[in-house]
């Protein structure tokens, strides 16, 4: 699935994003400057198309799954779980009771501010998308422990987290790194789930996609927009120069 990564907290790159058709889009709150409200503005940027929104939260806290999930996210990307019991708490905070932690509410924009509720809570469970992130060795060393958890779906590599928890800093060719790719390859096939990543450029694409990874996304819309200034300013201090 190809998916857009959102790091600036802008609506307008979220709509831009969501008409190219990509099958979903991040909207990065751990890194990124948004709050909630930026998020909802994000979410309802996007509604017109078949994306879906997704929020990374900035950290593994059952209140902040229930902000991201009540405004309308169809999926929550969860950053550094590094045990099992960890990525049974981030899922257990996705779902209602009795399968998980949940709060319950008719009123929140995902229920259709209480129009849709039953519908939103039947389905909710069942339908909602929950990522957790790889980026440590710890994480590694519980690999198959995490995958195998009930609920969780996607195994997200943070490359550039995960290449300084290996001594790797960025060095995406290293041994070492490549081989952990490989055991977040292997382990989400055999537990059922699919295998993601961001890549900094698309170089990485063929083999991360050898390695069985499915779920990816290719740069970010923060670093696209810096480098459309940089080469425009570059052609123009050329020009300047003549």
């Amino acid at each position: 699935m190809a998916g857009a990564w959102c790091n600036l907290g802008s609506s307008l790159t979220a709509e831009m994003a969501a008409r190219r058709g990509f099958d979903w889009i991040l909207f990065d709150q751990e890194h990124g400057p948004g709050d909630s409200m930026t998020l909802l503005h994000q979410i309802q940027a996007v509604e017109a198309w078949p994306a879906a929104p997704l929020a990374r939260i900035t950290w593994n806290e059952m209140p902040r799954f229930k902000r991201a999930l009540d405004l309308g996210a169809s999926g929550i990307i969860v950053p550094y779980v590094q045990t099992r019991e960890e990525a049974e708490y981030a899922a257990a905070s996705m779902r209602y009771s009795p399968e998980g932690l949940r709060g319950v509410a008719s009123s929140p924009r995902a229920a259709g501010f209480a129009g849709d509720f039953e519908a939103y809570y039947a389905a909710a469970n069942d339908n909602l998308l929950t990522v957790v992130q790889v980026e440590t060795g710890k994480t590694l060393n519980n690999l198959n422990d995490i995958a195998a958890v009930d609920g969780v779906d996607v195994l997200f590599v943070g490359p550039l987290d995960l290449s300084m928890n290996l001594n790797t800093p960025g060095q995406l060719k290293d041994g070492r790194f490549v081989e952990a790719l490989k055991a977040v390859g292997r382990a989400a096939k055999e537990k059922g789930k699919a295998a993601g990543i961001l890549l900094p450029n698309a170089d990485w694409l063929d083999p991360v996609t050898d390695f069985g990874f499915s779920f990816v996304a290719i740069g970010a819309d923060g670093g696209m927009v810096s480098a459309g200034f940089a080469k425009s300013m570059e052609i123009l201090s050329t020009k300047k120069k003549k």
